[in-house]
């Protein structure tokens, strides 16, 4: 199964969890807000499978809840 992923930045508080667990997958803006780093927080590339257990792990221990994925590309708002 793929997984696409997105950071609802409104629900971000620049903790760095998701960065500890996944730091090949996201990124912090000016900010230091989190964003899907693969494809700038599109939604449109599925996390790689070698990155799928450090992913569900970031998932798993964001605060806010902010991680959020699909099983299909998210469209283009």
């Amino acid at each position: 199964m793929m997984y696409y992923c997105r950071v609802q930045r409104e629900a971000c508080i620049a903790c760095g969890l998701c960065q500890l667990h996944a730091p090949h997958l996201f990124n912090y803006d000016h900010a230091g807000i989190a964003y899907y780093q693969p494809d700038h927080n599109q939604g449109n590339h599925p996390v790689p499978s070698r990155e799928l257990a450090a992913f569900k792990q970031a998932q798993r221990d964001c605060p806010t809840g902010a991680i959020k994925r699909q099983n299909k590309p998210y469209s283009v708002e």
